[in-house]
């Protein structure tokens, strides 16, 4: 892999961004379910609105997460056809499968929006705290919003340069082998 070229710096800027802020919120919603566990089981006092915070956390890891497996394609696949065929015919499967996740992607972007925009409107919150529920959602879009352009990127490059899905199946390796340079 060239990641050094300087036209690919912002790309993958954004992308450890992306991928930052997706741990960032994993390791949030990991110490929330821990604490509330402790507090439950241990002290006989959950933490208020746990289950809701938790379930709303989730969900933006969730949204951020999908960002970063679309930029990597690291997602479960099942590629018996495209294995089976010539490489252009390979490239066109790919397109069309990665074309197919962006409209879904954008879909869900839409709705989501919908729902950023209802519970603004609407007043939503928390049971305990009254917590606004919009900012949540909100956070959920951007992950998606940020997904929807990974998702973009990816399919650029499959139309472009001819990329696969397995180019980061051997991450790990690479990874080390930059290391050692």
């Amino acid at each position: 892999m060239s990641e050094h070229r300087p036209a690919r710096r912002p790309v993958r800027s954004a992308v450890v961004f992306i991928e930052r802020v997706a741990a960032i919120i994993l390791g949030l919603v990991t110490l929330l379910i821990v604490a509330s566990a402790i507090g439950r089981y241990g002290f006989a006092r959950p933490l208020p609105d746990a289950f809701d915070l938790s379930r709303l956390i989730l969900g933006v890891a969730i949204a951020w997460g999908m960002a970063s497996v679309a930029w990597h394609g690291t997602h479960i696949k099942v590629d018996l056809l495209a294995q089976m065929v010539h490489h252009q015919a390979r490239r066109v499967i790919n397109a069309i499968a990665w074309l197919v996740l962006l409209g879904f992607t954008a879909a869900l972007v839409w709705k989501i929006g919908q729902r950023v925009d209802a519970a603004m409107g609407g007043g939503d919150a928390t049971m305990d705290l009254r917590l606004p529920l919009w900012p949540f959602f909100l956070a959920i879009w951007l992950g998606l919003v940020a997904a929807l352009f990974t998702t973009a990127l990816r399919l650029w490059r499959i139309v472009r340069h001819g990329t696969d899905l397995g180019e980061f199946d051997g991450i790990d390796e690479q990874l080390l082998e930059e290391q050692k340079k």
